[in-house]
């Protein structure tokens, strides 16, 4: 006798739409709030050290932050129309995104950088319509892995000179309190496991808080201020927009998409759902997009989807979409919660710096792996292309002046190591891989849904 479907009102849901009771709900979306809040706390602290920003205005921006991490969990959790992908997905700013984000506030003013993020989540947006597969595919481990390096880079430099200050030269105190935050994350890390072991960067900083304070290698003056407020909308002033000075951006704009397709892949499987890549990649594309668009305007950088948090369903076994839905709630009640924000905008800034030396070297190691999974010792062509595509990255921080006497739109281009070592990375894919021994390119399969870790 042949078996007749269920109807779908009585079919069992998939995991990933399972209802979860509150009072499982609420402990599981606090893990994984847990699990990713040392980057936006971290981020914050960056672009406020980097940009010389007072204690309100970083107050302001981590609960701006916060604020659009929640939003974007909301939104991926649980989708509208065809916009968010419905899976247990969290956001997050972009720490790539972030260390173009301050190149161009440094090299071109913030508002630039505000016009530059609102430019890029457009060409994002507009990427994802009939171009998607055609530009995911410039885009193999070989060239993201270039990418992700010299960014790594890049912002170890930025990192440091929170600890030095603008003139390169760090007292010592500074540079102790900076090596005692990395000693402090590297201990929590070795030592503790699960979602403690995850928060290893947040409890790093905590503790070089602590030092500061009771050593007097530091202090700590939380902004003044109380109750629940808004963030504030474009804190830079006016948006400038500049293509040549965005170009940094909209190029790493484009390479997200291999990493959506990776982690929504992966997400999908974990959650126990079919993955439907044309389907699910441009709705998770989409909300990317449409929060990066709001974060431009109160003063961030591209935000992300990440798939940290995946590793907490696995634990856990639950894998509902719900509970990250649960932790979007709680990070949009902490982004409104003034005191929290005001008090963490207090940590001294060699605990920040000694902190971002942590995660962008961990950035810097991504890139490393990522070239380890392109062909780089066969017959084919791709060491000569990681090598000349390194070289060009790495040029403008060698040699800062190399490029002085060109063109303003040269030395934009050319003098930022990442579009240059990423332009470098594209072409010679694209020209040696159509005419050399190896054929790796354009022609290439679209990037491995396991492999691409998102920055």
């Amino acid at each position: 006798m042949t078996d007749i479907p269920a109807p779908a009102a009585t079919r069992p849901a998939e995991p990933v739409d399972a209802r979860v009771p509150l009072r499982r709900l609420v402990p599981l979306a606090v893990q994984h709030v847990l699990a990713m809040i040392a980057a936006p706390v971290s981020t914050v602290f960056l672009v406020a050290g980097t940009l010389r920003m007072p204690p309100g205005a970083t107050a302001s921006l981590l609960s701006a932050v916060l604020l659009l991490c929640g939003a974007g969990t909301l939104l991926q959790s649980l989708g509208v129309w065809r916009i968010g992908g419905r899976l247990p997905f969290v956001m997050l700013p972009g720490g790539a995104a972030t260390a173009l984000f301050l190149q161009i506030a440094q090299e071109h003013g913030a508002p630039t950088a505000t016009g530059s993020v609102l430019l890029a989540a457009a060409a994002l947006l507009l990427a994802v319509l009939p171009l998607y597969t055609r530009v995911v595919r410039l885009f193999p481990p070989l060239v993201m892995g270039v990418t992700v390096l010299l960014i790594g880079i890049a912002m170890i430099r930025v990192a440091a000179r929170l600890v030095t200050g603008p003139d390169g030269t760090g007292e010592p105190r500074a540079v102790l309190l900076a090596a005692l935050t990395v000693a402090a994350t590297l201990a929590a890390y070795v030592l503790l496991r699960g979602v403690w072991r995850q928060t290893s960067v947040l409890i790093g900083m905590a503790a070089g808080t602590v030092v500061a304070v009771t050593t007097g290698l530091g202090s700590f003056a939380p902004a003044v201020g109380d109750g629940f407020a808004l963030p504030a909308f474009l804190p830079f002033g006016p948006p400038r927009f500049d293509l040549v000075a965005a170009l940094p951006l909209l190029v790493f704009s484009l390479t997200t998409l291999a990493e959506i397709t990776g982690q929504t892949v992966l997400n999908s499987e974990t959650a126990g759902r079919t993955p439907v890549p044309e389907r699910d990649v441009p709705r998770v594309a989409r909300a990317d997009a449409l929060v990066s668009l709001a974060g431009g305007l109160f003063g961030t950088s591209l935000m992300v989807t990440s798939a940290e948090n995946i590793g907490i369903g696995r634990l856990t076994g639950v894998r509902s979409r719900f509970v990250t839905a649960g932790a979007g709630v709680l990070l949009v009640v902490v982004g409104l919660a003034t005191p929290v924000s005001r008090a963490l905008a207090g940590i001294p800034e060699a605990v920040v710096g000694g902190s971002s030396l942590v995660v962008y070297a961990v950035i810097a190691v991504m890139g490393v792996e990522m070239l380890r999974r392109a062909d780089l010792s066969g017959p084919g062509t791709g060491n000569l292309t990681a090598a000349l595509a390194l070289t060009m990255g790495l040029l403008p921080l060698l040699s800062p002046q190399l490029y002085a006497g060109f063109p303003d739109w040269a030395r934009t281009i050319l003098g930022s190591g990442v579009v240059a070592g990423t332009l470098t990375a594209v072409l010679l894919t694209a020209l040696l891989g159509r005419s050399g021994p190896g054929r790796a390119g354009p022609r290439s399969r679209l990037p491995s849904p396991r492999r691409q870790p998102r920055s």
